[in-house]
C-alpha cells in the first residue's frame, strides 16, 4: 500500500511539473520595462515541440507594416524569405526555444523587429503568487551572450484583446 501510493504522489508531482511546461503558450501582452505600457499582443505557441511567438498586434503601428529594419535573414529564422520584407504582425519573431526545466525554454532566438536585432532568449513562467507576481507572467530575456542582456515582463492575455492593440 505504501509503493503505491508512494508512486501515485510521484505521477502527480511529474504530471503537475510537465504540466507547466505547457504554460507559456498562450496569448500575451509585451510591457516596456521603462515605460510600462504595452507595446504589442504576442501569441506563444508550439510547434514540433520547439516554442515559438508571433506578434498579433502592435500598439503604434497599422497592420501590415514591414520589419523594414531586420536583416534579409537570420540564423534558422523559420520562415523563408527576405526577412525585412516581412510584416511585423505575423512572423515568429521569437523562434526554436526547446523545454529547458518546468515552466522554462531556452535555447533559441528573438529578433526585434524595431531594430533588427538578434538574441538568444529564454523564456520563463511565473505564476502568480499574489506577492511579487500579481498574475500569470512571462519573463523575456533576450541576450547578446555570456549572460548581458535584459528581461521585460509580459501578462497573460486573451486573443481578443492580444490581437486588438492597433492604433486606432
Amino acid at each position: 500500500m505504501k509503493r503505491f501510493i508512494t508512486i501515485l504522489i510521484c505521477m502527480s508531482v511529474a504530471a503537475v511539473c510537465f504540466a507547466q511546461n505547457d504554460l507559456a503558450e498562450g496569448f500575451w501582452l509585451s510591457i516596456d520595462e521603462k515605460t510600462n505600457k504595452v507595446t504589442a499582443g504576442w501569441h506563444i505557441y508550439q510547434e514540433g515541440g520547439k516554442l515559438f511567438g508571433k506578434i498579433v498586434s502592435v500598439s503604434t503601428e497599422n497592420p501590415g507594416v514591414k520589419a523594414d529594419k531586420c536583416k534579409d535573414s537570420y540564423p534558422g529564422f523559420p520562415v523563408t524569405g527576405k526577412v525585412n520584407q516581412m510584416s511585423v504582425d505575423g512572423t515568429p519573431w521569437i523562434y526554436s526555444l526547446t523545454k529547458s526545466k518546468p515552466g522554462e525554454w531556452s535555447g533559441g532566438s528573438i529578433v526585434n523587429p524595431e531594430d533588427g536585432n538578434l538574441y538568444k532568449c529564454k523564456i520563463t513562467f511565473r505564476p502568480a503568487d499574489g506577492k511579487k507576481y500579481k498574475t500569470d507572467t512571462l519573463e523575456m530575456r533576450g541576450e547578446i551572450g555570456l549572460g548581458i542582456g535584459r528581461s521585460q515582463f509580459w501578462q497573460k492575455s486573451d486573443q481578443e484583446t492580444a490581437s486588438n492593440l492597433w492604433p486606432k
